[in-house]
């Protein structure tokens, strides 16, 4: 039995506040002194078809619960790596004020949150949300710039604007596109019928884009791919968690038959964080109604804390490298 002085608070996965991951709380982003700022913005005004997503910070959050033992660090089987160990500060500083009603003044919020976290030195990752928020997030992180757009996704989310609404979730990339702080968007999971229209898809190439389905990166190879991405340069990565097959998560409002496995979009993620440095990234469109069992939560929960990771390991080689130069001068 174990004394009481030896006891330690265990924290399970199921106690406790499902901050993400188990992380500690930063309720004002004026007092944000951390390595990384988790942030949710529970936004789906954006939406074309089903709702719902504004739920998807709550669902990810809870869905990360189940990778937090200890706050000690993460062991990687595979790589024998140990990740996120104690050294990194995370926190989580809960949800943008979204207006009900108003995708405008929701959008601006957005920004201004992002701002403010990149004034305070921290790494953004974002909670969505609809992928409208993308676009918002995209001039908040104007001072990182400039930076490449590295995004996952079944839909190419490049239309100009639908009866007027430029703002939508089918429309930030091409708004993040207009933006000076961005250079190169290589798009990767794009597929099937009413992911766009033609002319979206020319203007998209026109940019310069890099469109690839998953059918057409098996072909070519992961590695190939990845050769693709400038090197040594900085990138934002935005996932549309319906770039994931259904069968795998199927709480999204778009689902897309064809999509990546997980497995492919963790090599996906490794290889991106090991070419360049990522400075934010964000996931979006997890959508709890349409998942009971909240494995689109937990999936995205886990695709989140590996690129994380991965991203964070990268800083961790870097530094070491510096260090050995400097003291070999």
């Amino acid at each position: 039995m174990v004394k009481p002085e030896e006891k330690q608070i265990l924290n399970l996965p199921f106690t406790g506040i499902s901050t993400y991951g188990k992380y500690p709380i930063c309720a004002d982003l004026d007092e944000l002194d951390a390595d990384v700022a988790v942030i949710g913005v529970p936004n789906d005004m954006g939406t074309q078809w089903k709702s719902g997503a504004r739920m998807g910070p709550r669902g990810i959050r809870e869905g990360s619960t189940l990778y937090s033992f200890g706050l000690d660090g993460a062991y990687d089987i595979e790589n024998d790596v140990m990740y996120l160990g104690p050294d990194w500060k995370v926190v989580d500083c809960g949800d943008v004020d979204i207006v009900h009603g108003d995708l405008m003044q929701s959008h601006e919020n957005t920004e201004a949150s992002i701002r403010k976290i990149v004034s305070k030195g921290a790494m953004p990752v974002i909670l969505g949300g609809d992928h409208s928020i993308t676009a918002a997030v995209g001039k908040g992180l104007e001072e990182l710039g400039p930076f490449h757009v590295i995004q996952i996704d079944a839909h190419l989310d490049w239309a100009d604007h639908r009866s007027g609404q430029r703002y939508g979730h089918g429309s930030c990339i091409r708004r993040l596109s207009e933006m000076d702080h961005v250079k190169d968007i290589f798009q990767f999971g794009i597929r099937g019928i009413s992911s766009s229209l033609k002319e979206d898809v020319e203007a998209a190439r026109d940019y310069g884009c890099t469109i690839l389905s998953p059918r057409q990166i098996r072909k070519k190879g992961i590695e190939e791919v990845i050769a693709q991405i400038p090197k040594g340069e900085k990138y934002y990565v935005t996932i549309d968690i319906d770039g994931v097959d259904p069968s795998i998560a199927p709480g999204t409002g778009t689902p897309s038959p064809g999509g990546f496995l997980y497995d492919e979009v963790n090599e996906l993620l490794e290889g991106i964080a090991a070419r360049g440095e990522v400075v934010a990234f964000d996931i979006v469109e997890v959508a709890p109604p349409y998942d009971p069992t909240g494995i689109t939560g937990q999936t995205a929960a886990r695709i989140s804390l590996d690129l994380l990771s991965y991203t964070l390991k990268q800083k961790e080689r870097k530094s070491k490298k510096e260090k050995e130069f400097a003291s070999q001068q």
